[in-house]
């Protein structure tokens, strides 16, 4: 895979660019979802004190996962402390039905936040929240997915940062080496950290992977979650496994 075919979904939004300029859409369509029904009610907006606005999702009452890059300051090079780290449950219009920070969180080994292109596998962090913010009965099984199927992305997306909304007729198109999973979904800037949901083969939506790269026209990539890798994963979401790389209050 060169290099020069991917294009980091960048986490911060800035004002300005139109849809041409955005990468991953191409002509894809984006619909609004219903953030308090299922299986959308994991979804919130990840926000720093800095401007970042990223998607994370539970994958635990008080766990959330997002993408790593969201959490790296490229201008002080290094990542952001994890106080400062706001993720707002169910966000819609400046509405939400839990807010809360971080309490520590982790990055997946082999992540490299100077070089993430090449290390896009890893571009992951398991962020453990303050306080528990989602139900158990909320939460969305990972699994494993084939190419081609059906699949759906959305997130809080740069040019429309103020309700989640995504592709909900796309498809998986592809599982790579590292791995990843190459997908037809429409979305952009702001989606990094969105979980990709995908059809088992019993027809339940189940957490595929974790958005992370937008091509230059439609579609993009996505990494597997740290639970479903058994890697990375803090206590609090997977008890048998030992924490790496801890970012700390």
């Amino acid at each position: 895979m060169r290099r020069a075919a991917l294009l980091l979904v960048a986490c911060c939004l800035t004002a300005g660019p139109v849809r041409a300029e955005l990468p991953g859409l191409g002509d894809g369509t984006r619909t609004p979802v219903d953030v308090n029904a299922a299986p959308w009610r994991i979804l919130g907006r990840l926000q720093t004190p800095l401007g970042t606005r990223c998607t994370g999702f539970l994958i635990a009452p008080a766990v959330i996962e997002t993408a790593a890059h969201c959490l790296f300051i490229a201008r002080t090079g290094r990542f952001i402390p994890a106080q400062d780290v706001h993720f707002l449950l169910g966000y819609r219009a400046g509405a939400f039905r839990a807010h809360t920070v971080a309490r520590r969180y982790v990055i997946a080994a082999g992540y490299d936040p100077r070089d993430p292109q090449a290390t896009p596998f890893a571009d992951r962090a398991v962020v453990v929240l303050a306080e528990a913010v989602g139900r158990e009965q909320d939460l969305v099984p990972a699994g494993q997915v084939r190419a081609g199927a059906a699949a759906m992305l959305a997130g809080y997306e740069q040019d429309r940062p103020e309700q989640a909304a995504g592709d909900l007729a796309c498809h998986v198109t592809a599982v790579l080496p590292g791995p990843l999973l190459a997908h037809d979904c429409a979305g952009t800037r702001g989606v990094s950290g969105a979980p990709l949901l995908a059809r088992d083969g019993a027809g339940q939506w189940r957490i595929a992977g974790l958005a992370v790269l937008a091509r230059a026209g439609r579609g993009g990539f996505a990494t597997l979650t740290g639970i479903m890798a058994h890697i990375d994963a803090p206590p609090e979401a997977q008890p048998e496994k030992s924490l790496r790389q801890m970012h700390e209050k």
